[in-house]
């Protein structure tokens, strides 16, 4: 089945190729469409919801969505859903090394380091058919960045059960225990039973 993945993001399409090796993955880059929607949701679920519908709207096929970000215990949990757009100002977008300096900086004082990658994923089918699953990967912000893998906040989140950053994870590994790993793996399971009925 092809797939249409609502990102312009390379990184999770190949993440997402993947986790669903029996299915074309495509964004919608791959095929010249213009796709950035407004995520006005305030939640992961209503931002992955808004992605699915509205290239569901526009490709009339199956659309894999997601929305995911980092949660800081100390911080309440954010920068949350803003996390792709932590510390901009003035509607200049901050690089991935300049976002994760500035959050090291601001929890360099805290001992509460928890924090986990949380991602909700929408297999948007119509508009009455749709799946969504959320999980998490839960992790310790380290005091500085480690690795040169994955992208985003991956180098500054500390994985205890392998002693490592997400950056440092091989492939394998980083899709094992992945937020977007174990909730593509989820909706994947349902995608079978849905595609076999």
């Amino acid at each position: 089945m092809k797939i249409y993945f609502a990102s312009g993001n390379t990184h999770k399409r190949d993440e997402m190729a993947r986790i669903f090796p029996n299915h074309q993955v495509v964004i919608p880059l791959d095929e010249g469409i213009d796709f950035d929607p407004e995520e006005t949701a305030d939640t992961f679920f209503g931002n992955a919801y808004i992605k699915a519908e509205s290239l569901w709207k526009v490709v009339g096929q199956p659309v894999l969505a997601d929305d995911s970000g980092l949660c800081v215990d100390a911080l309440g949990g954010s920068p949350g859903i803003k996390s792709a757009r932590f510390g901009s100002e003035g509607g200049k977008n901050l690089d991935s090394s300049a976002r994760n300096d500035l959050l090291l900086s601001m929890t360099s004082s805290l001992d509460n380091r928890f924090c986990r990658f949380v991602c909700n994923m929408v297999l948007y089918l119509g508009p009455e058919r749709f799946y969504s699953v959320q999980e998490t990967l839960e992790g310790e912000l380290l005091r500085e960045s480690r690795g040169k893998g994955g992208f985003g906040y991956d180098p500054i989140v500390f994985v205890r059960e392998f002693g490592k950053s997400v950056a440092e994870l091989s492939a394998d590994e980083k899709d094992l225990c992945s937020h977007r790993g174990k909730a593509g793996r989820a909706i994947s399971r349902l995608l079978e039973q849905v595609s076999s009925k």
